[in-house]
């Protein structure tokens, strides 16, 4: 006989059972510092995926901005060789006014627009086409002159852009490409009309005082917000050019000389510039081939050129004093010096020393480097305004940061002209 063991049965503990050692299971959670560390992790992966995004989306504006003016200067061309001119404009639709049919008609990509302008003439004829992204208010622009794509503020016909500076608190703005002229004014007059213009192949607006340049200078056609150029204008156009090394003699920026343009008086009288960028000695005699400081075009760092920044004719800015003028202390009065004699600073602002313009080497600078002379008095209290870069025949004296204080806002001389920018 086998014995049985019986274990005895327990019913299960009923109602609030202690038991024992054995401690219950708990569900874990996310700590507060886990919860911070994955919101932090998911916010970086979160901008690293906008700005891929943004930069693919700004790569493909750009893209297709580019695309739009590449297709469209083939279509101008086309209808050049057809007509024997350009569009003088373009309607609603981007087709050129006129004789014409829909082939010639441009097609920007969705979300683009076309701004098309011409100089209306019909030989040398010029445009500017530009194409803007709508969305992102992106601008680019191309010429008849020009086939390389130019980022580009939407300028008004013949000013170029300039790209801002913070030496003197700038953002990139438009200016003349060439001395401002009269809307009615030739290549053997000046004109009369109050309506300032950027053109090639007439004569330079001068015999003009500070004060009528200031205030004609809003009336340029389609320039809402165009002014006298101002000194901090003028100062970073002058920064750029004298940094930018195509502009020197030598290839090397500080060494040799940067152009001064038409400055020894032969012929004596203002020119009118060429509609070619490339010829920029026209008109002085003199050429590439012969060494001569009188190329009369500057590159800026964006490719833009502009013409007669120094020589041809003075340039008034919107810049007036009553005192503070840079100088040698204890001078008799106005003369012409180097900008290295300067012993007395002054209080102009900005100020127009060559040695706060941030360049390497630009304190050391003189007239034999092409940048031009100052024409000051340091006990001068009278009210006086600023002109630029110099005359036709200001010989050493000019340059791109020439600058004489010595004549009163109304003062006029044939030499005497200004340039517009907005």
């Amino acid at each position: 006989m086998y014995k049985h063991l019986h274990r005895p049965f327990r019913a299960a503990p009923q109602g609030n059972v202690t038991m024992g050692s054995r401690k219950p299971h708990t569900a874990h959670g996310f700590t507060i510092v886990e919860l911070l560390v994955v919101i932090v992790v998911i916010g970086i992966l979160a901008a690293i995926t906008l700005v891929a995004y943004t930069g693919i989306s700004s790569k493909a504006t750009v893209a297709s901005l580019r695309s739009d003016l590449s297709n469209s200067s083939t279509m101008l061309g086309m209808y050049y060789t057809d007509h024997g001119n350009y569009p003088v404009s373009l309607d609603s639709n981007n087709c050129p006014t006129g004789p014409t049919d829909a082939s010639y008609c441009l097609k920007p990509s969705s979300g683009n627009s076309f701004t098309y302008q011409s100089d209306g003439s019909s030989s040398p004829q010029t445009y500017n086409l530009y194409v803007t992204n709508t969305s992102s208010a992106t601008n680019y622009r191309i010429t008849n002159a020009s086939p390389i794509l130019a980022t580009a503020l939407v300028c008004p016909y013949n000013f170029i852009v300039v790209p801002g500076s913070s030496t003197y608190g700038t953002s990139n703005f438009c200016v003349m490409k060439y001395d401002a002229s009269h809307s009615d004014a030739t290549s053997t007059t000046q004109g009369t009309s109050t309506t300032p213009i950027s053109a090639p192949s007439v004569q330079p607006w001068a015999s003009v005082p500070q004060t009528t340049a200031i205030a004609d200078a809003p009336n340029v056609a389609n320039c809402t917000g165009c002014h006298l150029i101002t000194e901090a204008e003028y100062l970073t156009i002058a920064q750029n050019v004298l940094n930018n090394p195509i502009n020197w003699s030598s290839g090397t920026v500080g060494s040799g000389y940067i152009y001064s343009g038409h400055n020894d008086n032969a012929p004596a009288n203002a020119l009118a510039a060429d509609p070619s960028d490339s010829n920029g000695y026209a008109g002085t005699g003199n050429s590439a081939s012969s060494g001569a400081n009188q190329k009369r075009t500057l590159t800026l760092s964006n490719g833009e050129v502009i013409w007669d920044m120094a020589g041809n004719v003075w340039e008034w800015t919107s810049g007036t004093t009553t005192g503070g003028q840079p100088g040698i202390t204890g001078e008799a009065g106005f003369a012409w010096k180097e900008w290295t004699a300067v012993t007395a600073a002054g209080t102009l602002s900005p100020n127009p020393n060559p040695a706060t313009t941030g360049i390497s080497g630009a304190s050391t600078w003189t007239s034999s480097n092409g940048i031009g002379q100052l024409s000051s008095y340091v006990s001068d209290a009278s009210l006086r305004g600023f002109r630029r870069g110099g005359g036709w025949y200001n010989g050493g004296n000019v340059g791109v940061l020439t600058l004489d204080l010595n004549w009163a806002p109304s003062y006029t001389s044939p030499s005497f002209g200004f340039r517009v920018s907005r």
